[in-house]
């Protein structure tokens, strides 16, 4: 089993470093029969964090929540609240509330009687439920439309009255599945918008569940890549992005070029294809290995570059020129510039495709970070089970 893993040292407001941990999650597995879907899992959440866990689906992070809000039970593994164990309380005992995707109101109540609904089942006072309720409502601008029925207002209406139940309630925890998945494009960036800043002013922490990674890079303090139930990487935005621990994650966070082939004399890459690509830095290791590249972090010119290329098709995107580019007969380039610093070139053209050091990462045969001789790349922030 893999030990606990520690939370970031860096982050944005409110930083994990200063805080205390308020939930642990301690090698927490899940298995249904013999479908494994979460394997050893550890995690320290912060108190006022926002961490987002995202992946494809499939990878685990749905059920990690639910075993959080006590919806599903751990075939093995800790919950810990401080110093309160949490896995064997009954989810109502928890202060954990959870937001759905579906927002899952009552369509014969009320909005205010919605948000007042926690409140009644845990038989507070009528003037505390008044109070609370219509703090919350404020909170999520959704005072003028208490007496209407959720038929009767737009999705992103509801949600924010989702949203307002579960803070009605005051968690210690708030868990957001997939809260915007409903919500036209421009909806969610508003939504998003108000939910991180509830968050943040009111210093609540909150774990949100997303598959979109624009989603997570916007909202989060700290991101937790998942794939296949095990944790990938945790880490800042910046260190994902710039620092990738596995091609899966350069591949996810962003979008990255994946080029595999086999490591020679520790500067050039000898593709599978047959082409033959020159790197920018100079590694130790041979054997199978995987670039990743970054398309802003690639130039095309017309000179001697990493590698020659025939561009398929280039495009021109407002703020970018993007370039599908053939290097070989199976593998193919995607290049993303500024539009105001790159031509356009037609397809058939022969280009000459470039980067530097630092615009590379390469991994080897088991997607263990390869690290260049002359030392130009930091190491990978890889808080990470491999379990």
């Amino acid at each position: 089993m893999t030990a606990p893993i520690a939370s970031s040292a860096v982050t944005v407001r409110p930083d994990p470093a200063t805080k205390s941990t308020l939930l642990s999650i301690r090698n927490v597995a899940k298995a249904f029969g013999r479908n494994t879907v979460l394997r050893n899992v550890s995690l320290e959440i912060a108190e006022g964090e926002f961490l987002t866990i995202l992946g494809e689906s499939g990878s685990g992070k749905t059920t990690l929540l639910r075993i959080i809000a006590g919806f599903e039970t751990a075939t093995s593994g800790e919950l810990w609240m401080g110093a309160e164990r949490l896995d064997h309380q009954p989810p109502f005992r928890r202060r954990v509330n959870t937001v759905f995707q579906s927002y899952a109101l009552f369509p014969h109540l009320t909005v205010e009687e919605n948000v007042a609904y926690g409140l009644r089942v845990a038989k507070r006072p009528d003037a505390e439920i008044k109070q609370r309720v219509a703090e919350a409502l404020d909170k999520v601008k959704m005072t003028e439309h208490a007496e209407k029925k959720p038929s009767k207002i737009s999705g992103g209406q509801q949600q924010r009255v989702a949203l307002a139940r579960a803070l009605a309630i005051q968690p210690k925890v708030l868990l957001l599945d997939e809260p915007l998945s409903n919500l036209d494009a421009a909806l969610r960036q508003e939504v998003a918008r108000d939910i991180r800043i509830l968050q943040r002013d009111g210093g609540l922490t909150a774990i949100m569940v997303t598959h979109d990674q624009d989603e997570a890079m916007a909202m989060a303090d700290r991101l937790v890549v998942m794939q296949d139930g095990r944790v990938q990487q945790i880490g800042t935005q910046e260190d994902l992005y710039e620092r990738p621990a596995s091609p899966f994650v350069a591949r996810f966070i962003g979008r990255s070029n994946i080029v595999q082939g086999r490591l020679r004399d520790g500067t050039h890459l000898e593709l599978d294809g047959g082409a033959v690509l020159a790197l920018a830095a100079r590694y130790a290791d041979e054997g199978r290995c995987t670039l990743a590249v970054r398309p802003e972090r690639i130039a095309l010119g017309s000179g001697i570059g990493r590698v020659a290329g025939r561009v398929e098709l280039g495009t021109y995107l407002g703020a970018v020129v993007e370039h599908v580019v053939q290097i070989a007969p199976d593998t193919r380039i995607v290049v993303r510039n500024a539009s105001g610093t790159s031509r356009l070139f037609a397809p058939g053209t022969t280009v000459a495709l470039s980067w530097n050091s630092d615009g590379e990462r390469l991994f080897d045969a088991a997607d263990r970070p390869l690290l260049p001789l002359n030392g130009l790349h930091n190491e990978p922030s890889r808080e990470t089970s491999h379990a």
